[in-house]
């Protein structure tokens, strides 16, 4: 078991590392286009904020939490989702005293829920973030949607679509939730467990089961588009335009509710198409009283989350290739007594910016060499007596076998022109 990763877990080695890079890149530079600024969060928060913020009846408070009692006796949570700590560090911090609205993005941040593992979920996985506090138009909800399709498509991922909904506020939906229990009332014996616990406290959820019996008696349930107060409705109306105006593929979905008690108003997911049917690669949606419900002022805010796992695995399904950087630019030999003077010019060159190494196992130049074209660089630079006594290099590229012997002092610059 010590040298086994809990289950639910898995490691990026080094050879795999360059394309979580790529993506982050790609992901970073995203965000900052439309003026999102990192933040970084404690990977573990209080308990009750989660309770209090995502919902004491959705899954991953009753089911999911990795929860434990500190040595002060105190409940601490690794965070099973991005938002809540964003919205205490918001909150904390006074943000809502600066310049508004506030926009920030989370990275590569763990993210931890105790569920089954399956292909692209994990129990420790990945997520890209982006949160807009102290925004209410719609324009705010239909920016975030356009960043993350864009990126998407920018990554390669085809056959994306946009589903969205509207669940409402906390004015008109009370009186959805009495016509959707009054609909379930009829079907309650045929709930599963977990739903039926929910009916009381919160039937909306009902919507989001996962269990076949439950999806199946309540596939005509009333919708809550139907019942939105004048406020919702346009604000949903305002997000439609927007989206139609940028040309991006959209549906209504009346049974996406997503699975966090803290939405109000707009949700909405980002779908593409596999051999094995739709998978949703991300998901948010507008949480316009977090804040308020945290012990701060009336704040809207909208945001989304997405998993790093999830996107590269869709990326492998493809067939999308991550370009390799390559491990060196350039890998320093030596015969006989010349380890030193290699690694001097290793230093020198790394000091040019060259990505380079040598040899730290006291290899023959046989082997040297054999390393240096596993490790796939272009060039390598061989210092024997010769060359030593010389105060110079012989430079070899190795896919054609060329050389040729350059002062010291101009390696760097040949190496540069040979990788050109």
């Amino acid at each position: 078991m010590l040298t086994q990763a809990p289950r639910g877990t898995k490691d990026v080695l080094p050879a795999e590392s360059y394309r979580w890079q790529y993506l982050e890149t790609k992901m970073r530079r995203s965000a900052a286009l439309a003026g999102y600024r990192e933040v970084r969060t404690p990977v573990f928060e209080h308990t009750e904020l989660f309770a209090r913020g995502v919902g004491d009846t959705t899954d991953i408070v009753q089911k999911e939490m990795y929860t434990f009692k500190d040595k002060g006796d105190r409940s601490i949570t690794l965070k099973p989702e991005g938002t809540a700590g964003a919205a205490r560090c918001f909150l904390e911090h006074n943000l809502y005293a600066d310049a508004l609205p506030s926009k920030m993005y989370y990275l590569d941040a763990p993210i931890f829920r105790y569920e089954a593992p399956q292909s692209g979920r994990l129990r420790e996985h990945h997520q890209f973030g982006c949160e807009c506090f102290g925004a209410k138009e719609a324009t705010t909800d239909a920016e975030l949607i356009l960043l993350a399709f864009h990126l998407l498509k920018d990554l390669g991922i085809s056959n994306l679509s946009v589903n969205i909904n509207s669940i409402g506020c906390p004015k008109c939906r009370p009186l959805y939730h009495q016509a959707l229990k009054e609909f379930l009332a009829d079907r309650f014996d045929g709930l599963c467990p977990t739903c039926r616990e929910r009916f009381e406290r919160n039937p909306l959820r009902v919507l989001d089961c996962k269990e076949k019996q439950c999806r199946e008696l309540t596939k005509d349930a009333p919708s809550m588009l139907n019942m939105l107060c004048g406020d919702c409705a346009e604000h949903f109306e305002q997000l439609q335009e927007c989206l139609r105006s940028a040309d991006i593929p959209f549906a209504v979905d009346a049974r996406i509710v997503r699975g966090l008690d803290y939405y109000t108003k707009t949700v909405f997911e980002l779908i593409t198409r596999t051999k094995d049917g739709d998978l949703t690669v991300c998901g948010g949606g507008r949480y316009d009283h977090l804040v308020e419900q945290l012990g701060g002022p009336d704040m809207p805010a909208v945001g989304f989350g997405m998993g790093l796992e999830r996107v590269l695995m869709l990326l492998d399904a493809e067939g999308i290739e991550i370009p390799s950087p390559g491990w060196y630019d350039a890998f320093v030999t030596y015969m006989g007594d010349n380890r030193i003077q290699a690694f001097r010019l290793t230093e020198a060159l790394r000091k040019e910016g060259i990505r380079c190494d040598m040899d730290h196992c006291g290899r023959s130049l046989k082997a040297q060499f054999k390393y240096a074209n596993k490790t796939g660089a272009p060039v390598t630079a061989t210092i024997g007596d010769e060359e030593a006594a010389a105060g110079t290099v012989r430079l070899k590229r190795m896919s054609t076998g060329e050389e040729q012997t350059v002062p010291a002092g101009r390696a760097a610059e040949t190496i540069r022109t040979m990788l050109a």
